[in-house]
C-alpha cells in the first residue's frame, strides 16, 4: 500500500447501475482516443520551489490576474508563515495603501476561507469552513455561534450547497483568534476558497442509513486530511488552475450529486468481488458553461481513494490552462487532451500502479429518491434521525446554540448538514422523539414537516452579502414561494433553486425550476431585478441539467409565472378563492 492508503471493509453487495452524462453547453471537441497529443503539451507547467508550487517562466504569458497575484506571493504563506498575524494588525487604511496588502485581503485570504465583502460590507468577511461529509458537533456549532454573535446584525451563518457552514460578519483583527478557536474544536477554514479543493461531500445519512451502500465518512475525512495536510496546509494541492469539487457516493439516492463534481467516487465491485469505486470526472458549473461529469473508465480499490485523488489533482495542477478563468475548470483540460490521454496522465501519477477499467456499479438506477426530512428509523435499533428544514439555509447565533442543545439533549451531540441547506439530528432515542418534535424551535422555525414547495427550496447568498450577485435571493425565494403556495397546490415536492448570478452557486441547473438573477425590463422598459428561468433539471441516476425556459422575467412579476409553470409542468392545481382567503 502507498503511504496514502487505508483499508476499509467492503459493504454488502448491491444490484448494478450505470452513470449518465450530459452537457448543457457546447464543449470544445475532445480528441479521439487515437489522436496523439504532442509530448510537449504533457510537460508539467508548474514546479516546486522552496516547498511551494509555482508556474514555470515559459508558461506565464497570457495568464489571468489571479495567477499573477499567486506568482507575486503564494497565498498559503499567509497561513503557513504567519502572515495573517501581521495583516490582522494593520488598519484598513494601511492595507488599502499598498497593492500587495490589498491583494492579500481581496484574493489571497480566500486560501484561508476568508472572502472580503468589499462591495456591500466593506471591511467584513465571510468565512467558509471545511466540514467533511457535512458532519459537525454541538461544541463546534456553539463555537461558530459565539463568533457570529459578537457581530450583531452583520453576523449570521448559512448552510451551503456543499454540506458546509459559512459564517458572516468577521472582521480582520479577529481572524487569528478565530483560527485558533476553530483548531481547538477540530475545525478549519483552510483551503476552502479560490483555486483549492472545496468541501468533500458524502451521504448525509452515512453510518445510520439502513439502505446505504457504504459509509462515506471515513473516505471524506481522509480526503480532507490529505488535501489540507491535517489542517496544517498543503501547498502541493493549493495552486490549482481553478476550484475543484469532490464527493464520495454512499447512497442509491445520490444525495451527493456526483454528476456536478470534478471527481466523484461511485461504489463498485471489481470482477473479483473486491469493493472500490468507479470514477466520474469533470462535472462543473460556471457562468459560460455547465457540464456533467463523465466516466474516466477507471476503477480503484477502497485503499486507493487518496492516491487516485492525488493523481487527478496533480494532472490538473500540472497541465491545466491558467488564462481565461472561464476556461480553466478541469473539464476543459479533459476536452483538450481527450479522456484516454487524461486517464493515462492520471495513471502516470499513480506511483507505478495501473488503473483498472470501470467495474460493476453498485448504485441502483431504478430507485426512488427518499425524503430525509421528518422522522426515520436508523440501522441502529431503537434510534431514529430527524431531518429539519432550515429555510434557505440561513441561521442565527441563538438558533445555532439551540440546535447544539437539542443535539446534546436528544441525540449524540452531532448534526449533519445537507446539500439542500437542511440539517439532520441523528441518533435520537425513539423514547425521546415526541419530546424533540414538541421543542419550540422545531414547532415554529425549523420544521421537520415543511410544505412541499418549501422543503426543497435552495437559495444562494444573493446581493445582501455577495458582490457578484445581481439580485437578492434568500428573502425573495421565501416570499415568492409563500405567494405561489397561496395560488396553487402541488401533490409532490418541486425542487426550486435560486442563484443571484450566472456563477450559479445556487445550482439552478439541477433544479426542477431554477431562477438565475439578471437585470430585466419591466412593462415600462425600466431596468429592474429579474431572473432567467430554467426548467427540467434532474438528480439521481437519470441526471439531466436544466435548460433555459424563459429569459428576463422581472422579479415583481414572478408569482403568476411560477404558478403557471407548476400547473403546466408539475400537475399543480389552482386553489379556489375560499382556500386562498383561509
Amino acid at each position: 500500500m502507498s503511504s496514502f492508503s487505508v483499508r476499509f471493509l467492503a459493504p454488502p453487495c448491491c444490484p448494478t447501475s450505470r452513470s449518465k452524462t450530459l452537457l448543457c453547453a457546447s464543449p470544445t471537441a475532445a480528441p479521439a482516443a487515437s489522436e496523439a497529443v504532442e509530448a510537449s503539451r504533457l510537460e508539467p507547467r508548474v514546479e516546486e520551489r522552496d516547498g511551494f508550487w509555482v508556474l514555470k517562466e515559459e508558461y506565464r504569458g497570457g495568464i489571468s490576474p489571479q495567477e499573477k497575484v499567486k506568482l507575486e506571493k503564494d497565498p498559503m504563506k499567509l497561513f503557513m508563515e504567519g502572515g495573517i498575524e501581521d495583516l490582522a494588525k494593520m488598519s484598513l487604511e494601511e492595507i488599502e495603501s499598498s497593492k500587495h496588502t490589498k491583494d492579500d485581503i481581496d484574493v489571497r485570504l480566500k486560501w484561508l476561507g476568508l472572502f472580503h465583502r468589499r462591495k456591500h460590507h466593506y471591511g467584513r468577511f465571510m468565512m467558509r469552513l471545511k466540514l467533511p461529509n457535512g458532519v459537525t458537533t454541538s461544541s463546534q456549532t456553539r463555537y461558530l455561534a459565539s463568533v457570529i454573535r459578537k457581530y450583531g446584525k452583520d453576523g449570521c451563518a448559512d448552510v451551503t450547497t456543499r454540506q458546509n457552514w459559512q459564517i458572516r460578519g468577521v472582521v480582520l483583527p479577529d481572524v487569528p483568534e478565530i483560527l485558533k478557536g476553530l483548531a481547538e474544536v477540530g475545525l478549519t477554514s483552510l483551503q476552502s476558497g479560490m483555486d483549492n479543493v472545496r468541501n468533500s461531500v458524502g451521504n448525509p445519512l452515512a453510518g445510520i442509513d439502513p439502505d446505504e451502500i457504504v459509509d462515506t465518512r471515513p473516505y471524506n475525512n481522509l480526503l480532507s486530511q490529505f488535501i489540507t495536510a491535517n489542517s496544517l496546509g498543503n501547498p502541493a494541492m493549493s495552486n490549482l488552475p481553478r476550484k475543484w469539487n469532490v464527493c464520495v457516493v454512499g447512497s442509491h439516492d445520490l444525495f451527493e450529486h456526483p454528476h456536478i463534481n470534478d471527481l466523484a467516487y461511485m461504489p463498485a465491485n471489481n470482477k473479483d468481488g473486491r469493493f472500490g469505486f468507479n470514477l466520474l470526472v469533470g462535472g462543473f458549473f460556471s457562468a459560460k458553461r455547465c457540464a456533467e461529469a463523465i466516466p474516466l473508465d477507471a476503477w480503484v480499490s477502497a485503499d486507493d481513494v487518496i492516491p487516485v485523488c492525488k493523481a487527478v489533482l496533480e494532472a490538473y495542477r500540472d497541465l491545466g490552462f491558467r488564462g481565461n478563468r472561464q476556461k480553466t475548470r478541469m473539464m476543459w483540460l479533459i476536452d483538450e487532451l481527450g479522456i484516454e490521454v487524461f486517464r493515462s496522465e492520471v495513471e502516470k501519477r499513480m506511483a507505478g500502479k495501473q488503473l483498472e477499467r470501470a467495474q460493476e456499479d453498485l448504485v441502483k438506477k431504478q430507485w426512488e429518491r427518499r425524503d430525509y426530512l421528518g422522522v426515520h428509523p436508523q440501522k441502529q435499533e431503537g434510534l431514529s434521525y430527524v431531518g429539519i428544514h432550515i429555510p434557505v439555509g440561513r441561521i442565527q447565533a441563538d438558533e445555532m446554540d439551540e440546535l447544539a442543545l437539542l443535539a446534546d439533549e436528544y441525540g449524540s451531540g452531532e448534526l449533519r448538514l445537507t446539500v439542500e441547506q437542511n440539517i439532520i439530528i441523528p441518533n435520537v432515542d425513539n423514547s425521546k422523539l415526541e419530546a424533540l418534535l414538541q421543542e419550540p424551535l422545531l414547532k415554529h422555525k425549523f420544521s421537520p414537516e415543511p410544505s412541499l414547495l418549501m422543503k426543497t427550496l435552495v437559495a444562494c447568498t444573493g446581493n445582501q452579502f455577495c458582490g457578484q450577485a445581481i439580485i437578492e435571493t434568500k428573502a425573495r425565494a421565501l416570499k415568492v414561494t409563500e405567494e405561489v403556495e397561496r395560488q396553487v397546490a402541488v401533490t409532490r415536492p418541486v425542487r426550486m433553486h435560486w442563484t443571484g448570478c450566472p456563477n450559479t452557486c445556487g445550482q439552478v441547473q439541477v433544479a426542477d425550476i431554477g431562477f438565475m438573477g439578471c437585470m430585466a425590463r419591466d412593462e415600462n422598459g425600466k431596468a429592474t431585478e429579474g431572473v432567467d428561468i430554467f426548467l427540467g433539471g434532474r438528480i439521481g441516476s437519470d441526471s439531466h441539467l436544466a435548460e433555459l425556459y424563459k429569459k428576463g422575467v422581472p422579479c415583481k412579476n414572478l408569482v403568476p409565472v411560477v404558478a403557471d409553470i407548476l400547473v403546466k409542468h408539475f400537475g399543480a392545481v389552482q386553489r379556489n378563492r375560499e382556500e386562498v382567503e383561509d
